[in-house]
């Protein structure tokens, strides 16, 4: 059973039930989290309070504003140019490049590595975040040596989408517990196309039929920005798919 997502504001107070308390890990405060000696724990962000139990991490997940990288997250990045070694990739407008080693791939030698032109996107993984110094993103598994379905994305579109859609874009079941529907619903009718969602605020869609891929990145879209419940949402489906015909 999925428990309710809790919902804080800034200076509200967080029942203790909901913060991870590991017997070995010490306790790791996110954005949007301000610890208050003695042992309280306050917002300073409005927004959906966030636990990771397993690496003991607590935070405030907001739908607008900037991304900041974390290891281990999902994210489409577009390249914006090449060095020797890497390639500098944005991930949101009006921040830093982060860094993608161009032998971050499946199989990749200095002959054999991709060549990605500026605009070209990627999916990959953080691998690297701390303050000081440049971000790290790589198309590769560090332990299995294989792709894993990151690399370059060729073909489609790719669509901006709030961080709290792609959060419920990327739970393990979407329609289920980030409660959209409109990806199963077009799939239940017989549309083929593909997607990648980066935790990024990025939506990408591929499909032999540009129309699909249009329609299926507005349903994401115009989902996100009225905010429509499962409902609502099928109803969107219907009426996108009568414009297509």
């Amino acid at each position: 059973m999925t428990s309710e997502p809790v919902f804080v504001l800034p200076g509200d107070e967080i029942d203790a039930s909901l913060v991870p308390s590991h017997p070995k890990k010490p306790l790791r405060l996110g954005p949007g989290l301000r610890h208050v000696p003695p042992n309280d724990i306050l917002p300073t962000l409005a927004g959906q309070l966030v636990t990771d139990r397993q690496k003991n991490a607590i935070r405030v997940e907001t739908s607008g504003g900037r991304y900041v990288p974390r290891v281990g997250e999902l994210v489409i990045g577009t390249v914006n140019k090449s060095a020797a070694e890497v390639y500098y990739v944005f991930l949101s407008d009006y921040t830093a490049p982060v860094l993608l080693p161009q032998l971050s791939f499946e199989s990749a030698t200095r002959k054999t590595r991709p060549m990605l032109a500026p605009g070209a996107l990627v999916y990959a993984r953080v691998s690297l975040a701390n303050k000081h110094m440049d971000a790290e993103i790589e198309c590769v598994s560090a332990t299995t040596g294989k792709s894993e379905g990151l690399g370059p994305l060729n073909g489609g579109m790719l669509f901006d989408i709030s961080l709290g859609m792609s959060r419920r874009l990327m739970m393990p079941e979407t329609a289920r517990d980030g409660k959209v529907v409109v990806l199963d619903e077009f799939a239940k009718l017989g549309f083929q196309f593909e997607t990648a969602t980066g935790r990024n605020g990025k939506f990408w869609v591929d499909s032999e039929n540009v129309k699909t891929v249009i329609a299926v990145g507005r349903a994401i879209c115009e989902t996100d920005e009225k905010r429509l419940d499962v409902e609502d949402q099928k109803k969107l489906v219907k009426r996108l798919i009568k414009d297509l015909s």
